[in-house]
Parts: structure tokens; C-alpha cells; sequence
């Protein structure tokens, strides 16, 4: 008996399966992108800076967003996600997109060395203006890719403004037409991360009996307002390097009784730099002033921070100016460098110099570094990346800058200097081939807080730097606890995720859809409904008699 169901369950398919996909086809052709693999992509993207200094809020606060893609001049709404070059949004566009934008995504130039030198500083003066404001809005970058340079150009043209067409007609056309896109932004909750900075020293002995020390001093870290793609070639990659560079040079001259300097010297590489007030060289001097049985700063000449020194010209930056005939001041004399003096403020929220950190517990400091200004933006810069200019002027400064610390201490004059100079620059030379291997290294590597102070001071940039200072003198890795009642800073994850883009039409192309289908349909229910009528009409005219039945 189910064989004679299934017999006829077989007959109505034979005679209705052709109507069905008569009325099914069409629709799915319709309806069916033209490329599926072409309707979706998934990218790697970078989460602007996150954290708290003081408890003060800073960066972007969201994480997660699922939003319809739109370019600069076409969103509106908070349910809009802007999408746009970097250079191509202005500081005024930010603010109004910072206050009403669901989400803001910008892509990177595909070669910064191609921009403008009004381009670059157009990129840093919006840089320097999104870290001063807090954002809940989720704020991500991303790197240039022929796919993202698609995707840009199909929301600046696909969306056209009622004021940009002719007709309303032309208007309407282009809204159906256009293609759209859903942006995706699946990741955690932001969460505080646990930060563990670092200071790594190591110390020249020199002469016994003498009991003065100079203190040199640079931060590893790198500021930037994505953590992932802070790289920091000059701000601050070059102040590591030479430091390492003058351990190399000093701990040779040292490595002999005969030639050993006067005062002992003190290298210092701290985790934490300007971005978060030099936090981990405050607590490091905590633990070597404040302790009974530390020595090691014992009768300090001066201290000589590193910081920046890509560019040409070098500067002192001091905050009291040095006193006439001070250790100081024979090290300037000997520089020839130009000296700017600010007096610090502690009533700013942060430090201007690295050496700030140092005068405040009264010892004499000064920052040598070739910017000319605290507030350059260059030292927060996405920009701030490698090159051969830069190399040169690093391994020039570095140069110049051990030539006078050697001077000042073995306290050789002008005269002597130029009696045979070919000595002390074999003694003093610098290697250029170490130099580039470490400046290549330390930009090619991200070094945000949130980087290099949650990893393990075993591991990563830190690791490296430790077993480099520690060729030439014996090293400690101090590790620095954060007060969780009253933290300094509190650095948030997540700083990567992964962005999904799915090409889409817009909900008025749904509703026309939804209209032609329906348009569709009934043409294909009258059509069948009287195709016996036409049937029996063209039967009569063909054999001139009509159909029976």
C-alpha cells in the first residue's frame, strides 16, 4: 500500500516540479551574491590605547562592535561604523565622529615614506589630539591591504548624498545599487591587564678610593597610540641603543687597571617611559635611595638620560640650568650642544624629560636629545619608524656624546684631545654594524607598557636587552609591584583582534527586492492559471478545431 502512496507522491512531483522551479530559480539566481568569496573578509586589527595614569581615563573604552561599514561624508547615525584613511580624516571630523559614531576604523598609509612631510604632521597632530580624549566608542587601525583599499573606495562611491545627484530618481537608483558592508568586531570585554615593569642596571666600578658615580640612563619602551604598532625607532630605540653602544665602549676602557676612569659608572634601562611618568624609574630609585644597605648611588656626579636622538642637532634639556664649572657643565662644554631649560611642574600629569625623575630627588640631571620640545609629537608617533638617516644620525650622536663623557672623565682638555686623535677614537670607536643590528631590532619590535611590562622579564625585549648590558658588566633585573588600591596606571587588554567584513545591500534594496519577487510571482500565477485558456486558443487556430476534454 505505501508503494501506491509513494507512486503518487512521485506523479505530483512529475507534474508540478518543473512549475516549482519555474517560481524557486529565478529567485535564488537574484538573490545569490555574484562572487561568495568576494562577499566576506577577515583582517588583523590594532585597538587604540587603553589605560588609566592617576585613575584619569585615556583611549578608546569599548571593544566590540557589529555595524554597517560608511565612509566620511555618508554616516550619520551611531548604528554607522566611519571607515577612512588615516590621513584623510581631520582633527574636526574626529571629534564629531568621537561624539555620535558607533565605531571608527582607519587604515594606515600603505608606505609612510611616500607622505608628505604635511601629511606626517597632519597624522601626528591627530595622534597627540585622540590621546587626550577619552573615547567609548571602539577605535581600531589597520594596515593597508588592496582588499581595505576596495572596500574604502566602494563606501565613498556606492553611498551617494541626495545632494550629489541629479534627480531623485538618479538618487533612489544609486541607493538600490550600491554595495554595502556589515563590520564585525568579535573580542573580551576590556579587561585591566596585570602590568610588571621592569629596570635592568649594571655598574663600571672605577678606581678604588673613588667614591663619584655618573648615572646613564635610557627608557626601552616605546609611546604610541597603538600599542601593537608602536615600534618607536627614535623615541625611544635610539636611546637603548646608545646606551648599550656607551656600556660597550666604557666597559672595554674599564676592563683595565691602567686606564679604568675615576668615577664609576651606572647603566640603567628602565621598562616604562614617558607615556606612564617614568613610573619604574621612580620606584627604582626608591629601592636604591630609600634602602639602607643599596650603594649604588652613592655621591652622584650627574645623570645623562637618552632619549630620541634620530634627528640632527642635539639639545640639553635641564631642569636647572648647571652650575658654572659643575660635572654638568664640563660634560656641555664638551658637547657643544645648546642647553633649554624648563623648570618642572608638578602639576602636570606628566613629566616633561626622563631626567625630571632624577632632579626631584636632587641629584643633577639632564636629558641629551635631538628634539627640541617635550611636546614634539614625534614622540608618539605610529610614524615613528626606521630609516638610513636616522641610523646615521644615531651612530654620529653616539659618537660625539662618548668622545666627551670620555673627555669629562678622564678630564682631558681641548688641546690634549687634538694632540693625537687617532687614539682615542680607535679607543672611543663606535661599531656600526652592532648599532644598526640593535636600532633594526628594537623598531622592528612593538614596545608598549602594554607590551613589554606583561611579559616575562625572561622573555621578549627585555630578555635580550638584559643578556646585551650584561656582556659587559654584571647586571640585576629589578621587577617593581604596582599599588592595587592606588595604582599609578592601569593598562586594559584586549590590543588586537580579528574585524569581519561582509558585503551587503542596503535595507531598501530588501524592501524593492521583496516587491519584485512578489511582482514575480503573481506574473507566474496568472501565467499558469491561463495557460489552459491560451492552450485551447492556440489548438483552435492551429487545427481549426476546438480541444476536447
Amino acid at each position: 500500500m505505501w508503494l501506491d502512496e509513494a507512486d503518487g507522491f512521485a506523479e505530483i512531483f512529475k507534474g508540478y516540479l518543473p512549475y516549482y522551479l519555474l517560481v524557486a530559480l529565478p529567485i535564488f539566481i537574484i538573490m545569490s551574491p555574484v562572487n561568495p568569496v568576494a562577499a566576506s573578509h577577515e583582517f588583523s586589527v590594532y585597538r587604540m590605547q587603553q589605560y588609566d595614569l592617576h585613575t584619569v581615563p585615556h583611549g578608546c573604552r569599548s571593544a566590540s562592535f557589529n555595524l554597517e561599514g560608511r565612509s566620511l561624508s555618508s554616516w550619520s547615525t551611531s548604528r554607522h561604523c566611519v571607515v577612512a584613511h588615516i590621513q584623510d580624516i581631520t582633527i574636526e571630523q574626529f571629534m564629531e565622529v568621537r561624539s555620535k559614531a558607533g565605531a571608527l576604523l582607519l587604515v594606515l598609509p600603505k608606505n609612510d615614506t611616500v607622505l608628505t612631510p604635511e601629511e606626517k604632521e597632519h597624522i601626528q597632530l591627530l595622534e597627540m589630539a585622540m590621546t587626550q580624549q577619552e573615547i567609548n566608542a571602539p577605535v581600531y587601525f589597520a594596515k593597508w591591504s588592496p582588499e581595505f583599499e576596495d572596500i574604502i573606495k566602494d563606501l565613498q562611491h556606492g553611498f551617494i548624498t541626495d545632494d550629489k545627484s541629479g534627480t531623485a530618481l538618479e538618487a533612489m537608483f544609486n541607493t538600490v545599487s550600491s554595495n554595502g558592508y556589515q563590520i564585525v568586531v568579535s573580542a573580551s570585554t576590556p579587561q585591566k591587564m596585570e602590568s610588571k615593569p621592569v629596570t635592568i642596571h649594571g655598574k663600571l666600578v672605577g678606581r678604588s678610593g673613588a667614591a663619584q658615580t655618573i648615572v646613564i640612563a635610557a627608557h626601552y619602551d616605546s609611546a604610541g597610540l597603538v600599542p601593537e604598532l608602536s615600534q618607536g625607532a627614535d623615541s625611544n630605540a635610539s636611546g637603548a641603543v646608545a646606551l648599550l653602544e656607551l656600556a660597550r665602549i666604557f666597559s672595554r676602557l674599564y676592563s683595565t687597571a691602567a686606564v679604568r676612569g675615576g668615577p664609576s659608572l651606572v647603566f640603567v634601562l628602565t621598562s616604562v617611559g614617558h607615556s606612564l611618568n617614568y613610573f619604574a624609574t621612580k620606584k627604582w630609585l626608591e629601592e636604591q635611595l630609600d634602602s639602607t644597605d643599596a650603594t649604588i648611588l652613592t655621591d652622584v656626579s650627574f645623570v645623562m638620560c637618552l632619549d630620541s636622538l634620530s634627528s640632527p642637532q642635539l639639545t640639553m634639556h635641564v631642569s636647572k640650568p648647571p652650575r658654572a664649572g659643575g660635572a654638568a657643565n664640563s660634560l656641555r662644554s664638551r658637547l657643544k650642544v645648546p642647553i633649554v631649560h624648563k623648570k618642572i611642574n608638578l602639576a602636570d600629569e606628566l613629566l616633561a624629560w626622563h631626567h625630571e625623575r632624577f632632579s626631584i630627588r636632587r641629584m643633577t640631571a639632564f636629558t641629551l636629545s635631538s628634539l627640541q620640545s617635550h611636546k614634539d609629537p614625534a614622540r608618539s608617533t605610529i610614524l615613528d619608524t626606521p630609516s638610513e638617516t636616522s641610523l646615521k644620525n644615531l651612530a654620529s650622536h653616539i659618537a660625539v656624546t662618548a668622545r666627551a663623557l670620555a673627555s669629562h672623565i678622564y678630564n682631558l682638555t681641548d688641546e690634549e684631545n687634538d694632540e693625537d686623535p687617532a687614539i682615542y677614537d680607535d679607543a672611543l670607536a663606535v661599531e656600526e654594524a652592532s648599532i644598526k643590528h640593535w636600532y633594526e631590532y628594537l623598531s622592528s619590535q612593538p614596545r608598549a607598557p602594554q607590551i613589554v611590562t606583561t611579559s616575562s622579564p625572561n622573555a621578549g625585549v627585555t630578555a635580550a636587552l638584559e643578556r646585551a648590558l650584561s656582556r659587559y658588566m654584571d647586571t640585576t633585573v629589578s621587577t617593581h609591584a604596582i599599588d592595587k588600591r592606588e595604582p599609578e596606571y592601569t593598562l586594559y587588554s584586549p590590543v588586537r583582534a580579528l574585524l569581519y567584513v561582509y558585503s551587503v545591500k542596503p535595507a531598501v534594496f530588501d524592501l524593492i527586492l521583496t516587491l519584485a519577487i512578489i511582482a514575480y510571482l503573481t506574473v507566474v500565477y496568472f501565467a499558469i492559471q491561463l495557460f489552459p485558456r491560451f492552450y485551447e486558443e492556440y489548438a483552435k487556430l492551429v487545427t481549426g478545431k476546438a480541444k476536447v476534454h
